[in-house]
């Protein structure tokens, strides 16, 4: 997309609240990788996904600074809850400060810690809707292990599926996280439990839907 059609874009969609506006601002003056931030654009449906779906209980697998947790819990309704996980334990109190700081934040409660330890304690409990946007290298395995807790006819979204236009180049011996998102697409293509499409929206979303 080039920057005058994305001036374009974000010019006539729902304006961005200023409170993400602000995260945004502070991630790139504090952050070595702001651009991991979701964004405006992906924000805004982020948000209107959710009121599509209407999940009761969403998970999030990856929060950063927080803007995809505020933008998704937006859209809940006012009983619905999001949970989530975030591995880096410097992000905490940024994290916490937005949460804080948003009428949204009441309805998210922020894990810190390893996902894989963290998601075996939601029990039987089962989701709605699943936002992957963790470490490329482990995609497939977090979908997996994600997957059996989702309920029949619910979403799962993957970011970054498009990996900067990585996924049609040839890659390098020890580019993993690549390698994982082209193992991820691969396998997901042939999976016959969920349908699917990449959406090529910033740099990939993929949008699955559970069928058994």
């Amino acid at each position: 997309m080039t920057g005058l059609l994305e001036e374009y874009i974000l010019a006539h969609i729902d304006h961005e609240p200023e409170l993400l506006r602000e995260m945004q601002r502070e991630a790139h003056v504090k952050l070595l990788h702001p651009t991991m931030v979701s964004g405006h654009l992906q924000g805004r449906l982020l948000k209107m996904l959710v009121q599509m779906i209407r999940p009761a209980r969403v998970l999030e697998i990856g929060t950063y600074t927080g803007y995809s947790a505020l933008s998704i819990a937006e859209g809940l309704e006012d009983d619905a809850a999001l949970h989530t996980i975030e591995i880096d334990d410097e992000m905490e109190d940024m994290i916490r400060r937005y949460f804080s700081r948003s009428p949204s934040g009441k309805r998210i409660t922020l894990h810190v810690g390893d996902a894989f330890e963290i998601i075996p304690r939601f029990g039987d409990a089962y989701f709605d809707m699943v936002f992957i946007d963790a470490d490329k290298r482990d995609y497939w395995k977090l979908y997996e292990t994600v997957l059996l807790k989702v309920r029949k006819g619910g979403f799962l979204l993957a970011d970054n599926t498009l990996w900067h236009g990585k996924v049609l180049e040839e890659t390098e011996s020890n580019d993993w996280q690549t390698k994982g998102i082209i193992a991820f697409n691969d396998k997901l293509a042939d999976d016959d439990r969920v349908e699917k499409v990449i959406l090529p929206l910033r740099d990939g979303l993929t949008l699955i839907r559970k069928k058994k």
